[in-house]
């Protein structure tokens, strides 16, 4: 990833509009700042939320509360509670998506 040319940005995520964006179950509801190609994103998913697509686009994702399992496409699973975070590029065989139970809080950038 490379960060694009930008000035110092501070981002209160308390004031940046949500987005809904429904999942084959449960809601997405997204908090974006976006700067070029860059994306970061203050994100959480209801209880019972389970994304709608494989994704094979590269995150950075840290979970900042609740539980989250990340399902690759080969099947492995893995389960990320607060603190924990997981790294993914934008080229290989890692298409992934998110589901979670209780519902979690999610820092994203991509």
């Amino acid at each position: 990833m490379k960060l694009p040319t930008m000035p110092f940005t501070i981002t209160d995520w308390s004031k940046v509009a949500v987005t809904e964006h429904p999942g084959e179950t449960g809601m997405a509801l997204w908090r974006t700042f976006t700067a070029g190609d860059l994306r970061v994103r203050m994100v959480e998913y209801t209880p019972g939320y389970l994304a709608d697509h494989w994704c094979d686009r590269g995150h950075v994702l840290f979970v900042l509360s609740g539980e989250l399992v990340s399902e690759l496409k080969d099947g492995r699973r893995f389960t990320l509670t607060a603190g924990m975070s997981y790294q993914v590029s934008d080229f290989g065989d890692a298409a992934h998506r998110s589901f979670t139970q209780t519902g979690a809080t999610l820092f994203i950038v991509d």
